[in-house]
């Protein structure tokens, strides 16, 4: 079967086969497919589009590529979530120990940040000693014996996503719903889940900038999940706004710690995150509805079992283990805080949210290439959501910077960025849609 028979009749509008997906994938692992012919059929699919089956057996055999995770014996539902990225989104470090706190049972592999989002490992690896790449013995053994444990993509889970991706990334054929999706869902179940709850951002600081986009990937991830044989729900969320109060590596793990802890809870953040805890404890039957999920979710963040949860993770992947006592010890700080002040009073009308991402790359929080290493400190603290009123003056966000002159352009970046108004706003439901 010769690849340039398999690219033209994809160029030509027709379904591929079993056999001819599954020659591909082999030839993205064992290399026979050239880099061209690759990029090509990437192309192809990127116009051409792929039909629910085409995309169910592309994510079978992406799955199939590499090591696939097995569970067996697990007293409990083996679980994940999926976020696909935002500002701010430090929702998984939460999740994770709250669902583990319930009796389901969280084998996180999560990546690093991709353009203007953040990415949970990166912001795992501001925790001192903190190991995102265990040896898969310690991996099962945590897991089993806490019932979660975040960290890095392997290489030998789904290898043929990773070389299709990365060729698909310098070919402009990234935004390609099918793609996504198998490209999401290989990983998801090569990690050997029964439930997943999907997170499909939607807005300004999103991939999916359109509820029309995001309607549709988090149906094609439903469906496509679903003939892979996995239970998926998926919310479609709002990303027209920084989640949380912080974004930044270290800033976000301070505020992960405060939410476990009860100190702060910043109530979008809060919502979707129990919003997706809810949706994970009914898939795996740990609740018989939403609503009972949710009282189970907030005793366990009452109770203290979540933060203890979060506590012994850390501990097991080598970080502190008084980490959730005293952070400002371990946690670095950066050098240079400065207000953002309101140009004038008014109401925080909108937020372009790309752009505070962008932002927090600039000083240092993210890579600009692959190679570049991270300043854990930096970032933006405290920042203010659609609706506030402020006063002239009045700090729409803190700047946490290495020198003085970054912390001023990172100033000058979000009062453009941010717009006031003299009429109140409605803010925006956080949970937009449920697929599923």
């Amino acid at each position: 079967m010769l690849a340039q028979e398999i690219i033209r009749a994809k160029r030509d509008g027709h379904a591929l086969n079993e056999a001819q997906i599954q020659n591909f994938v082999r030839g993205l692992v064992d290399g026979s497919w050239s880099e061209g012919q690759v990029a090509a059929l990437g192309m192809a699919v990127f116009l051409r589009g792929m039909g629910r089956d085409e995309a169910v057996v592309l994510t079978r055999a992406m799955m199939n590529s590499g090591r696939v995770m097995r569970w067996p014996d697990m007293p409990g539902p083996v679980l994940d979530k999926h976020s696909s990225g935002g500002v701010g989104d430090k929702v998984s470090l939460m999740l994770a120990p709250m669902v583990a706190a319930c009796g389901g049972y969280v084998p996180m592999i999560a990546g690093r940040g991709l353009g203007h989002t953040g990415g949970t490992v990166d912001k795992l690896e501001a925790i001192p000693g903190y190991r995102v790449t265990p040896a898969p013995e310690d991996f099962d053994r945590i897991v089993r014996t806490l019932g979660c444990a975040i960290i890095g993509q392997t290489g030998d889970l789904a290898p043929a996503d990773k070389r299709f991706y990365a060729t698909r990334d310098v070919t402009a054929t990234v935004e390609s719903v099918p793609l996504i999706t198998a490209s999401i869902l290989s990983k998801k179940l090569a990690a050997g889940l029964e439930g997943l709850a999907m997170d499909i951002k939607c807005g300004n600081g999103a991939f999916c900038d359109t509820r029309e986009m995001a309607q549709e990937l988090a149906e094609s991830i439903v469906a496509v999940g679903s003939g892979a044989g996995l239970k998926v729900r998926a919310l479609i969320t709002d990303m027209n706004e920084v989640l949380g109060f912080d974004a930044g590596n270290a800033i976000e793990i301070r505020e992960t710690i405060a939410y476990l802890r009860g100190e702060a809870r910043e109530p979008r953040l809060h919502e979707v995150t129990l919003a997706l805890c809810a949706e994970m404890l009914v898939l795996g039957g740990l609740a018989t509805d939403t609503a009972a999920a949710r009282i189970k979710l907030q005793a366990a963040l009452d109770s203290g079992a979540a933060a203890e949860k979060f506590a012994k993770m850390v501990a097991a992947l080598g970080g502190p283990v008084d980490l959730m006592d005293k952070p400002d010890n371990y946690l670095a700080k950066a050098s240079v805080i400065l207000p953002v002040p309101a140009s004038r009073a008014g109401f925080l009308q909108s937020v372009s949210t790309r752009d505070i991402g962008l932002a927090v790359v600039e000083l240092g929080g993210g890579r600009r290439q692959a190679s570049d290493s991270i300043d854990m400190s930096v970032g933006f603290s405290n920042f203010r959501h659609l609706g506030d009123q402020l006063a002239a003056g009045e700090p729409i966000a803190m700047v946490h910077a290495a020198d003085q002159a970054a912390a001023e352009r990172a100033v000058a970046v979000v009062q453009k960025a941010c717009l006031l108004s003299d009429e109140a706003v409605a803010a925006t439901p956080i949970v937009m849609g449920v697929v599923g």
